[in-house]
């Protein structure tokens, strides 16, 4: 990263319109390493890249992961500075363009491919991960992967961050979502460590700024604008250039101390269940045992925090249920402990199980394929649930068919379940913008395809599943004894849809229960032109 030193205001005229251009940031000081990837230095000034139709890049760069969702804006501006973001955002509002931004391309949804989208902003190229001397902070840009992101923290100074397991998934829309990982019940979300942002945002009279917000900003203002990143989902308050990385309470200089560190090595292991023999009886008994374990050991003091694991209950025509774990290798016990684990699970399951286990470095347990997210290639749909408690028995009954099903085949379709809790907990549901604080669970209903020819019969199994699941709530996870709401990273437009969603509940309660009008305030201070907006994004508060 070389945007760390600048001046504390820059003039200068606008790329379109004519307008005064001012953009006020505090200066950051020099960093300690070279960029992650990407160029050693990047030039102070000069143009970002511009693609339009004709261009031999424009089909790959009006689409993000799931090949459903393709754009057609008039261009797309890939942007290798902060400060070519302010003249991309201000050229745009300029010429009354409607703007998205993209960091790694990840969304589930439309919000950076619908029809009314013209001009696209990537972050991709704004990838450095460095470390702030002056601010005691790690600075981590939105385009940088997650993989990257983890290799350069670990190789340089031996730090982490508790971030997703899918290499490929950029910082940008992750962080800013409140994103969770293999290491959360030990380390808390990546926003439980998020100091600051730098944030590029559009002035009522239309005015581009790059602002600096942080947890212990003088300004209340600039706070609030830290809180609603702190969860509050992308596409929102502003345009992210910089996450700002520091563990709440760490002191001293050194870089070791201030984000967490993560074991040497981990312990991994994969066990199947096959679904020849496995009754509907001993489905539930398996899922149920699943969650009874994470429910058990769900609070912030509770005991196996190091332990992380999904349960990937697949569709039957996958031919298995799969459970992947991984714990610290490095702790007396650990082998032990996974082992009961495992037998916990699978206690009263009349399906004999099959188990490999293997000792990981950490490095390479962060590209484990146990946890690392698969195909770029496929379309695919995605819907989620907060669980507070283990599985009642009508949802365990309606998962079970679903999965079952002889007129739906699909082995690339599964509930996957997640453990999840443990320090997450320890953090109040106000404190940041994630309201999600006392769960123990995290799922994923999921279909995976290659051909469109297929979408509507993958989306209805998955619509299907989730409305018979949460048949008792009005088809949504309402938040309650059992649920909990969803997770604003798995978007899914199809909870503001009463054809859906008859609970009640609107889309927003599912995502971001009672902090919704506090971060409704913080667009109507920060966004108030609505610039940044898209099928689910916050709606300013009136007045």
């Amino acid at each position: 990263m070389t945007e760390l030193t600048r001046r504390t205001i820059l003039r200068r005229s606008a790329v379109a319109g004519g307008a005064a251009l001012t953009v006020t940031v505090p200066a950051l000081s020099p960093a300690r390493a070279a960029p992650a990837s990407g160029p050693a230095a990047r030039a102070a000034t000069g143009a970002a890249v511009t693609v339009r139709t004709g261009d031999p890049r424009y089909p790959q760069l009006i689409r993000g992961t799931n090949k459903r969702w393709v754009g057609r804006p008039d261009y797309i501006r890939l942007a290798s500075s902060a400060d070519q973001v302010v003249e991309a955002v201000q050229e745009a509002v300029a010429g009354g363009r409607r703007v998205a931004v993209r960091s790694g391309g990840h969304c589930y949804e439309n919000f950076t491919t619908s029809a009314d989208v013209q001009v696209v902003i990537d972050l991709s190229q704004l990838n450095a991960v460095t470390f702030d001397a002056g601010r005691r902070v790690f600075v981590i840009e939105p385009g940088a992967r997650l993989g990257d992101v983890y290799d350069t923290l670990f190789k340089r100074w031996g730090v982490t961050l508790p971030g997703g397991s899918c290499p490929s998934v950029a910082a940008g829309g992750h962080i800013v979502g409140g994103g969770y990982g293999a290491l959360s019940r030990s380390f808390g979300l990546t926003v439980d460590h998020l100091h600051g942002v730098e944030v590029v945002t559009v002035d009522e009279d239309g005015a581009v700024r790059k602002v600096l917000a942080t947890r212990d900003a003088a300004d209340a203002r600039l706070r609030e604008l830290w809180w609603a990143h702190t969860g509050g989902g992308g596409g929102n308050f502003g345009i992210v250039t910089k996450y700002l990385l520091r563990t709440p309470g760490a002191t001293g200089s050194d870089p070791a101390r201030l984000l967490p560190s993560p074991p040497a090595e981990l312990l991994t292991s994969t066990t199947t269940w096959s679904w020849d023999g496995l009754t509907q009886s001993g489905f539930k008994r398996l899922v149920k045992n699943f969650g009874d374990w994470f429910v058990a050991h769900g609070r912030p003091g509770a005991g196996h925090l190091d332990l992380f694991s999904q349960l990937k209950a697949a569709h039957r025509s996958a031919g298995a249920i799969t459970l992947v774990t991984q714990l610290d290798a490095t702790r007396p016990g650990a082998g032990a402990d996974l082992n009961a684990f495992t037998a916990a699970v699978g206690a009263g399951v009349p399906v004999r199980p099959e188990t490999s286990t293997q000792r990981l470095a950490f490095l390479d347990a962060t590209k484990w394929p146990g946890f690392a997210g698969g195909d770029p290639t496929l379309r695919f749909e995605d819907k989620s649930a907060y669980m507070r408690a283990s599985f009642p028995d009508d949802q365990l009954s309606a998962a079970y068919h679903h999965l079952t099903r002889t007129d739906y085949t699909n082995p690339a379709a599964l509930l996957l379940i997640a453990g999840y809790g443990g320090r997450v907990n320890a953090v109040a549901p106000d404190a940041t913008a994630v309201p999600q604080r006392d769960s123990v669970m995290k799922l994923q209903y999921l279909a995976f395809w290659q051909d469109a020819a297929d979408d509507d019969r993958h989306l209805t199994w998955v619509r299907e599943f989730y409305r018979d699941v949460y048949a008792a709530t009005g088809g949504v996870p309402e938040p309650g004894r059992v649920t909990d709401g969803c997770f604003v990273n798995y978007a899914d437009v199809d909870l503001g849809d009463p054809a859906h969603n008859t609970s009640g509940t609107p889309w927003h309660a599912l995502y971001y229960k009672d902090n919704y009008p506090r971060l409704r305030r913080v667009k109507a201070d920060w966004d108030p032109r609505g610039i940044l907006r898209h099928a689910q994004s916050v709606e300013p508060a009136a007045g």
